[in-house]
């Protein structure tokens, strides 16, 4: 008995653990958010809008140079990766990057996303406002 409670005792130190790992992705949340808004003041948009789920994704098609309706293939379980992935290599490119820095955005977006936003490169697409 004395065991079991020393073993369901120690909880302060897995709430600490929890905790920190609560900061620090909320860390990395805030600093992908950054980043995107970014990007987006880069291609003239509004950086606001990096902050309004879905919106925040028509926007990044319109910066890759893509359709509107490609918002709907986001929504197809499965196909909505190989989408990203095209369109986070779009957007590489609009930013005069190469093919690997996009797929790098796909897959470790919280690092390369704000490394493109707080970055030097410039963004080479239509500067026009979508919204």
């Amino acid at each position: 008995m004395l065991a079991a409670l020393r073993l369901f005792g120690s909880s302060a130190g897995a709430g600490a653990g929890v905790g920190l790992f609560f900061l620090i992705y909320l860390a990395v949340i805030v600093l992908y958010i950054a980043g995107l808004w970014k990007v987006f003041e880069k291609a003239g948009q509004q950086g606001w809008l990096a902050i309004i789920p879905i919106l925040n994704i028509y926007i990044l098609i319109k910066i890759a140079g893509r359709e509107g309706w490609w918002i709907i293939l986001f929504l197809i379980p499965c196909i909505n990766f190989i989408v990203a992935a095209i369109v986070y290599i779009d957007v590489a490119g609009k930013f005069g990057k190469t093919a690997a820095y996009g797929v790098g955005m796909w897959l470790l977006g919280f690092i390369f996303i704000p490394m493109l936003g707080f970055g030097e490169s410039q963004y080479q697409g239509d500067t026009t406002r979508i919204l």
